[in-house]
C-alpha cells in the first residue's frame, strides 16, 4: 500500500508543476503566487539530515519572502509525528483532499452520454472558461497558470464540452506511466445535473485505456459528495486521505 501512495504521490507532483520550486534537504518548496495549496506547499520527497526545528523555520522564512504563509502537505507515509509538532506551532488544517483510484483493465468504455472534444494542446478557450467556472480573477493567476499548464511534463488530454461556440464543461486527464490522473473537472453552473462531468470523465478514460493506460487516480475535497457519488459510478474507490496544514 505504501509504495502505491508513494506513486501516486509522485504522479501528482508531476502533474501540476509549480510556478516556482526551490529543493531543501528532501524537501521541495512550492510556490504559484497561492493559486492552489498544491502548488504552494511544502512536500517530502527525499530523507532529512537537517534538524527538523531548523528546517520549519526556514520554510517559513521562504514563504514569509514569497507573501504567502507556509503550508505543508501531510500524506500518510508521514511520521504522525511531525503533523503534531505543526499543530503545535498553531499550524491549522486548511484542506482536506481524499484520494481516489480505479483499474482501467476491467473498465468498460462506454460511450460518453454527451459529445466531448479531446485534445492534446490546451486551448485559449478552454483556459478562460477554466478560469470563469472556477472563480479565478487574479490577474497574477491568470498570468502564471498558463505556463504551469504548459509545463505538465506528462501526455496530455484536454476535454472541452461546448454549447456551440461556449465552453461549458472541462478536464484533463494527464499521463505518466502506465496511469491516468483526473484534473480540472469543472462544469458550468447552468449546465450542472445533466451528466457532463460523467461525459468528461468517461472520454478522458476512455482515450487514456486507449493510449495503454492500466490505472487510473484522482482527488477530491473531502466533503463534496456530489463529485465523490460521480467517481464511485466509473468505478473510482476511496484509497487515501491528504491534508495541509498551514501556518496562519
Amino acid at each position: 500500500m505504501k509504495m502505491k501512495i508513494k506513486t501516486i504521490e509522485d504522479l501528482s507532483l508531476n502533474a501540476w508543476p509549480s510556478h516556482q520550486i526551490q529543493i531543501y534537504d528532501g524537501w521541495i518548496l512550492r510556490y504559484s503566487c497561492f493559486y492552489t495549496h498544491r502548488t504552494n506547499c511544502v512536500e517530502q520527497i527525499g530523507p532529512s539530515t537537517i534538524n527538523l526545528t531548523d528546517k520549519i523555520n526556514y520554510c517559513e522564512e521562504i514563504y514569509e519572502k514569497w507573501g504567502t504563509p507556509a503550508i505543508f502537505k501531510i500524506n500518510p507515509l508521514m511520521d504522525s509525528s511531525f503533523d503534531y509538532k505543526l499543530m503545535e506551532r498553531g499550524y491549522h488544517v486548511a484542506h482536506t483532499t481524499e484520494v481516489m483510484t480505479m483499474s482501467l483493465e476491467t473498465y468498460e468504455p462506454v460511450r460518453p452520454p454527451h459529445p466531448v472534444f479531446l485534445s492534446r494542446e490546451i486551448s485559449p478557450d478552454w483556459l478562460d472558461a477554466l478560469f470563469q467556472m472556477n472563480g479565478t480573477v487574479n490577474p497574477v493567476h491568470k498570468k502564471i497558470v498558463p505556463s504551469m499548464y504548459h509545463a505538465i511534463p506528462g501526455d496530455t488530454i484536454f476535454a472541452t464540452v461546448y454549447d456551440g461556440t461556449k465552453v461549458i464543461g472541462t478536464g484533463l486527464g494527464i499521463l505518466d506511466r502506465d496511469y491516468v490522473g483526473i484534473y480540472a473537472i469543472h462544469v458550468s453552473p447552468d449546465y450542472r445535473r445533466q451528466k457532463l462531468g460523467e461525459s468528461i470523465c468517461r472520454a478522458i478514460l476512455r482515450s487514456a485505456r486507449e493510449q495503454g493506460a492500466c490505472y487510473a487516480y484522482l482527488q477530491v475535497v473531502k466533503g463534496n459528495t456530489p463529485a465523490r457519488t460521480l467517481y464511485e459510478s466509473l468505478g473510482f474507490r476511496y484509497f487515501y486521505t491528504y491534508w495541509f496544514r498551514q501556518q496562519f
